[in-house]
């Protein structure tokens, strides 16, 4: 049946492989072309934090597929701060955009002061028609109501 499940009705990316614990991290994710698209959210886990450690997941655009020219959107930015070592671990940052005034956009990884490490970065795009076919990042996929 569609529509009634979130598989129906998002489309799941890998957009960005794990980053190594590093304190001066800045890596970009796949750019996502948000033609056909209202909103994205980018997901991270932190597998591993140092005390003082900061780990920000920021989102950019830009009018054109390149990394050049990319600029940050107001407000669209998850930040976090390391109060022990390892107190972050297993968590997430997430931010969505919705309805983004500019065709393409990343996510950029971020770390600060001492050490972040960062998980795959996975993007969930919800797009104007449903139902969708999930893309070369998902291997297999299954919906069931019980």
């Amino acid at each position: 049946m569609n529509g009634h499940g979130l598989l129906n009705n998002v489309e799941i990316r890998q957009v960005n492989d794990p980053v190594a614990a590093g304190s001066t991290i800045n890596d970009n994710s796949d750019r996502i072309d948000m033609a056909g698209y209202e909103s994205c959210m980018f997901v991270t886990p932190i597998t591993d934090s140092v005390d003082t450690g900061v780990a920000a997941l920021t989102v950019e655009s830009n009018t054109v597929d390149s990394d050049t020219g990319m600029v940050a959107i107001s407000g669209a930015v998850a930040t976090v701060t390391s109060g022990a070592n390892d107190d972050l671990n297993g968590t997430l940052l997430a931010v969505e955009v919705h309805k983004p005034s500019k065709r393409y956009i990343q996510g950029v990884l971020t770390s600060a002061t001492a050490n972040i490490a960062f998980g795959d970065t996975i993007a969930i795009l919800k797009p104007h028609r449903v139902p969708v076919t999930q893309g070369a990042t998902v291997s297999a996929s299954s919906f069931v109501s019980d």
